[in-house]
């Protein structure tokens, strides 16, 4: 990192009405911000090589400004204008959230000694650090980034905490893009959604929340807009996406005063050009309260979803000295825009008296992979309906100037749009009868099991399993052996028949350590999946799979969302004979493993050409004939993972009874057609679960584990409240860092389980599959896991 610049004069206690000079024009067509991990991953792999002591800081950071470099000629080249701040700077190393908690000197008290004591500033291995842990100290708390499959850092911030400007590594990428060119427009975590998703560092009293320091953290972000502007700085893009969702633990009363507060400050405390103008970004739903209070600030533009959100119906005070960005090009999925309805919308809102009316994304382009034309072995008539990164910024191009030319100057791509989305409808594969007649013939019986008291009786009747019985979540490491024989298959350099022998002799060790270290219920370890969805949809009619289409999941970890296109239908049993091999070499229970309905969704790109509902059900007959075969084989145990039950839950209450009836419809649909006595788990990751869990337990599932090791099992609170019954596995193992966690850590986190939910009920586990960990760290907290359950075990009422 570079000198940071030098304080700029403390805050008035009384910010004065804002004398700035009009605002610089906002660009006519924009996006919210861009992949950065590379389309070829040249990040992920620049920073694990780091990570792993091959390649220094300075290598990481010659690959990351290669890749700055591509993404904004490649923006210029796609049409965005380099001289008016239209291409946004959104670049990081692992997480834009961590990034917001250096910039402000955030750093948790276990973590202090790797900040630089004169200036606050981490390196690249302390900011590491941060994200992954080390030794007995554990990583900052992983968490979703609102509806999307995106995971974030969690800040800890207590009454003490210390904000100071202690990272410039924003106004260094900017300056690298001026040099070049090119004018952009830094993105940054806005100062509210950075409170309110943080959360309180341990020790904090009770009743603090961490959004009750707003007004010691804004000089920071008043000391960063100064430097912004003396670099040259002409906009700066601030999410809150916080506005646009109920799910945060502050009441609308407070996020409003909030952001009054803030924005009151920054768009006030300095005059133009000592700061850039400001445009505050709402992605994922809509503004609802928040847009005419956001509106009387004196924020310069204002970016609203309008493919989540709605427009609002009339005119907004405040609205007529600021631009309106409307995000009308779907930033979170990959088909092509509606553009004659998308430029409807665009004229439409200039009935409500704003200055002005700009084309954006409703979100930024994270969420979807860099280019469709990367992907030459897609069928092209799917291609065809297909809008990547790349082709979304085209989309913005022409939307604009059909905004301000007239639909004349873009009659042809307008045309090809209509004809697009006709093509579609009309499709072999996108409506089976088939399977629309499946559907209508469900009734009530077909999402419903029996009795569980029943159930439990029979299974352990069947299973014969200890208390607190130990299992995995179901994947083990996928080794560099594994990928290469898979490549080799899918070059047909390995025979399909070669090909299974490898996996199998994968399996046979899996279960051989399994027995060794003394696990309970077994699991075949998924040598053969690529990923949990895509295996799926792979075997699935009605999906396609990308070569290319990486997207971030959190830090360096990368997927490729499956195309979920047409109505979906099994051909074949996919899992059954990788589970029977399996249970062939045990005696112990083996769990069949399948990806449940809704994550099958969320982790994919699902059309959006009919209600989720019907998706869903669609899909959840699939695994309910595959649930069936696996019983019919002998396997007694069989979980289906919903880790984004959470996920998809939107942003907004009003609307969570309608999804929360579907999903778990969905999910016992597939789960329901088994006997008493066959044991249906389920696992859930990675999400605030309280406010679902009567969800959960609607569910119906026998057993179903969770993640609870980052947050020291702070879940358990939720459960012992509901009340709940049902079998449960609180993680006690992060997965998500490299650290091996000691026994006696193990054994606290089962104590803390046992002292507050019934014994009989507990199922010890990982947090999450163990596809990304390497066998030292498994073996190690494998064993640590299986002699704390022994531990414990112990001591329990005989």
């Amino acid at each position: 990192m570079t000198e940071q610049p030098s304080p700029t004069t403390p805050l008035s206690t009384s910010p004065t009405p804002n004398t700035s000079p009009a605002a610089p024009e906002f660009p006519a067509a924009t996006i919210l911000g861009y992949p950065r991990i590379g389309p070829r991953r040249e990040l992920k792999k620049a920073i694990e090589s780091f990570w792993a002591g091959r390649s220094s800081a300075a290598d990481v950071e010659t690959a990351a400004a290669a890749l700055r470099t591509r993404t904004r000629s490649r923006l210029v080249e796609l049409g965005l204008d380099p001289s008016n701040a239209s291409i946004p700077s959104n670049f990081s190393y692992y997480d834009q959230v961590l990034d917001a908690a250096v910039l402000a000197g955030v750093v948790p008290a276990r973590f202090a000694h790797l900040a630089d004591p004169a200036t606050g500033r981490l390196d690249l291995a302390g900011y590491s650090t941060l994200a992954r842990g080390a030794g007995d100290d554990l990583p900052l708390e992983m968490t979703k980034w609102f509806d999307t499959n995106y995971h974030y850092l969690v800040p800890e911030i207590g009454p003490d905490t210390a904000f100071r400007f202690a990272d410039d590594r924003v106004v260094h990428e900017f300056a690298e893009g001026l040099a070049e060119g090119v004018l952009t427009r830094p993105v940054l975590v806005g100062p509210v959604t950075f409170l309110l998703l943080a959360k309180a560092a341990d020790g904090a009293p009770a009743g603090f929340a961490p959004i009750d320091r707003l007004a010691d953290l804004l000089p920071v972000y008043v000391q960063l807009l100064t430097a912004l502007a003396a670099a040259g700085a002409t906009w700066v893009q601030l999410d809150e996406p916080a506005l646009v969702s109920d799910s945060i633990e502050a009441t609308p009363e407070r996020v409003l005063a909030a952001l009054v507060e803030a924005y009151g400050v920054l768009s006030t405390e300095l005059t133009r050009p000592n700061r850039p103008a400001i445009v505050v970004a709402a992605p994922y739903g809509g503004l609802g309260s928040a847009l005419p209070v956001l509106a009387s600030t004196d924020v310069d533009a204002i970016a609203i979803d309008l493919v989540r959100g709605a427009a609002p119906t009339g005119p907004v005070a405040g609205l007529e000295t600021k631009t309106l960005v409307a995000g009308v090009v779907d930033g979170h999925n990959i088909w092509r825009a509606d553009l004659g309805s998308a430029l409807d919308t665009l004229e439409s809102l200039r009935g409500l008296g704003a200055a002005a009316v700009a084309v954006g994304t409703s979100t930024s382009l994270l969420h979807v992979p860099h280019d469709v034309e990367d992907e030459p072995a897609l069928d092209p008539t799917l291609r065809a309906w297909l809008a990547f990164a790349d082709q979304k910024v085209g989309e913005v191009v022409t939307l604009s100037q059909g905004l301000t030319k007239g639909r004349d100057a873009v009659a042809d791509r307008l045309e090809a749009s209509r004809a697009g989305l006709a093509n579609r409808t009309q499709a072999p594969g996108v409506v089976r009868p088939e399977v629309r007649g499946r559907l209508a013939d469900l009734a009530d019986g077909d999402f419903h099991r029996g009795d569980f008291a029943t159930r439990k009786s029979e299974q352990a009747a069947r299973l014969q399993l200890p208390p607190l019985p130990t299992t995995t979540i179901g994947s083990f490491p996928q080794t560099p052996e594994i990928r290469k024989a898979r490549a080799a298959h899918a070059k047909g350099d390995l025979t399909t028949e070669q090909y299974d022998a490898e996996m199998q002799a994968e399996i046979r060790r899996v279960v051989e350590l399994q027995e060794r270290i003394g696990l309970d219920v077994l699991v075949h370890g998924e040598p053969e999946r690529n990923d949990m969805v895509q295996y799926f949809a792979e075997n699935l009619d009605g999906f396609a799979a990308t070569q290319n289409g990486w997207v971030q999941s959190y830090g360096s970890r990368c997927v490729r969302p499956p195309i979920l296109w047409g109505d979906v239908a099994r051909p074949a049993p996919i899992t059954v004979r990788w589970s029977t091999f399996t249970a062939s070499l045990t005696n112990k229970p083996v769990k069949g493993m399948l990806t449940g309905p809704v994550t099958i969704l969320a982790w994919s790109f699902v059309r959006n050409d009919q209600p989720l509902r019907d998706t869903a059900n669609q899909v959840a007959l699939a695994l309910r004939d595959e649930i069936g075969d696996l019983e019919a084989a002998g396997i007694g145990v069989v979980q289906v993972d919903e880790p984004a039950l959470r996920e998809l839950l939107p942003l907004r209450a009003a609307d969570h009874a309608a999804y929360l009836d579907w999903s778990v419809a969905s999910f016992r649909l597939a789960t329901s057609g088994v006997r008493p006595e066959t044991q249906i788990h389920t696992h859930l990751c990675y999400s605030e679960f309280g406010e679902i869990f009567g969800a959960i337990d609607g569910l119906d599932a026998d057993v179903t584990s969770i993640e609870a090791a980052r947050s020291r099992m702070e879940i358990l609170a939720d459960i012992a409240a509901q009340g709940y019954q049902r079998g449960i596995g609180p993680g006690v193992y992060d997965i998500h860092s490299p650290r091996i966690p000691s026994e006696a850590e193990v054994t606290e986190l089962l104590g803390k389980a046992v002292g507050s939910v019934a014994a009989d009920q507990l199922w010890v586990n990982p947090d999450c599959g163990l596809k990304t960990r390497k066998y030292d760290e498994v073996i190690g907290s494998l064993e640590h896991i299986v002699a704390a359950a022994k531990t414990v075990r112990a001591t329990l009422p005989a």
